[in-house]
């Protein structure tokens, strides 16, 4: 089959198109899939440079390049088939999947939760732990693969898997409710999806963004706006959802109320920061991080499309050959929502 391959940790010439891949082989409670689109994520990018690796100390833009940097800290067997998000077809079922799965269209879920032969619980995360969507066919068990109905296209729905769920999973761990949520990294996709996952709940959202997105923020659900580099006051917010961390964390946490939640499923901007834990204490604040989800996670995201309660922000499409440009485009960062990948020749 052809797909891209990740031939080690380091920048984008690493990713190779390749003609020769082998289809994957499924077992007893597998799925065969055809993908249709997949979509680029920030885990794919750190992946491949291994920012996961605690040697790694500055923000994804630096590119810095390390080993062995994966979500579960082992390293990576090259060549490796990336891509966290997947919208695709059953072509073909293992033994105990009802064959009536084939033909089906299915999102896969992003974060996997995995038991082992000891009864330990493991995160596996797609195309990292597991070899991914960046490809014309991929692997999934059954329970993973989950059919959705609805008239999005397969474009759009490929915008869903990781940054929806993420954003989803942060919100319920958050247990928000109609209360004031600042959202920062808000026109990236987990941002984005924030967006309108919040008001869905009733929040009064706050976006933190620069000021020429201001305005596309503010048409998918933001109430406000802040300049990511503006003050964002003290005392304002019941829940922050961040993706940045960084220089300004400490400001995140002022602008906290007493009781205040902070969730943090990213690092953009600096994995590394400093924390006065007498504002923690003081302001009796609760930490959240965020990677992984219960199963009903993908389930509710679905019904959420279904219901037609969200909808897809698809900024731009490559052909998955165009990988390359597609990261950088999506390193850019000049748009707002998704970049897909296509099986487009």
């Amino acid at each position: 089959m052809s797909g891209v391959a990740l031939m080690g940790h380091g920048g984008a010439e690493m990713l190779e198109w390749k003609d020769d891949l082998p289809v994957p082989k499924i077992g007893a409670g597998d799925v065969l899939l055809r993908v249709l689109a997949a979509g680029v994520n920030n885990t794919d990018i750190n992946t491949r440079t291994g920012w996961y690796a605690k040697a790694v100390t500055g923000s994804t833009a630096d590119g810095e390049v390390a080993e062995g940097g994966t979500w579960d800290g082992n390293a990576l067997m090259f060549p490796h088939i990336q891509g966290a998000d997947c919208c695709s077809e059953v072509v073909a079922v293992g033994t105990g999947v009802d064959p009536a799965r084939i033909g089906e269209r299915v999102i896969v879920r992003t974060m996997q939760n995995w038991t082992d032969a000891a009864g330990s619980t493991s995160v596996i995360t797609l195309g990292s732990e597991r070899q991914g969507a960046f490809a014309a066919f991929m692997a999934a068990r059954s329970r993973d693969a989950v059919a959705v109905n609805s008239t999005w296209s397969d474009v759009e729905l490929a915008s869903i898997p990781c940054a929806t769920t993420t954003a989803e999973g942060m919100l319920q761990r958050a247990n928000l409710g109609a209360e004031n949520v600042l959202i920062t990294g808000a026109s990236g996709g987990v941002g984005s999806a924030a967006i309108m996952l919040a008001k869905r709940r009733g929040a009064t959202v706050w976006a933190v963004t620069k000021a020429d997105k201001a305005d596309e923020l503010r048409k998918i659900g933001a109430d406000h706006t802040i300049d990511r580099d503006a003050d964002f006051g003290e005392n304002i917010f019941d829940v922050v959802i961040d993706l940045v961390a960084g220089p300004r964390f400490d400001d995140l946490l002022n602008a906290l109320k007493q009781a205040g939640r902070y969730v943090a499923s990213g690092a953009i901007a600096g994995p590394l920061v400093t924390l006065d834990v007498r504002t923690l204490y003081l302001k009796d604040l609760s930490l959240l991080g965020s990677t992984a989800q219960p199963d009903s996670i993908i389930h509710d995201v679905v019904g959420y499309i279904e219901r037609g309660e969200i909808k897809p922000i698809v900024a731009q499409t490559f052909p998955m050959r165009e990988i390359r440009s597609a990261q950088a485009a999506f390193m850019s960062k000049t748009h707002v929502g998704k970049i897909v990948l296509t099986l487009d020749t």
